[in-house]
């Protein structure tokens, strides 16, 4: 029952801090490991290649403006190239809470 009430507090205080979004301008998207805390009016993360140009520009993005070449997601961190520790350590958790009900 402990654990059902650590994963209740880790999603509201995951969800309370607002997004997080990996930013930078970079040629290679692998060398983004900066993060932002997003502005409220942000609800996106995004991705942006620049054609002509070796260029990748990641960042915080309202949905209304996710057109185009941009590739926007929705929750933490999902604008990496690769799966994040968080993401990693929630499904984790999840799975473990499944099988241990079960």
């Amino acid at each position: 029952m402990q654990l059902y009430g650590a994963l209740v507090l880790l999603l509201t205080l995951s969800a309370a801090c607002g997004l997080r979004c990996y930013t930078c301008t970079a040629s290679d998207p692998r060398d983004c490991t900066d993060t932002k805390s997003c502005s409220v009016i942000f609800n996106r993360c995004f991705s942006l290649r620049v054609d002509g140009f070796a260029v990748v520009n990641k960042g915080c993005q309202t949905s209304l403006l996710c057109v185009g070449a941009m590739n926007c997601c929705e929750g933490d961190l999902c604008n990496s190239a690769t799966p994040t520790g968080p993401s990693v350590v929630l499904l984790l958790v999840s799975s473990a809470m499944i099988t241990l009900s079960l």
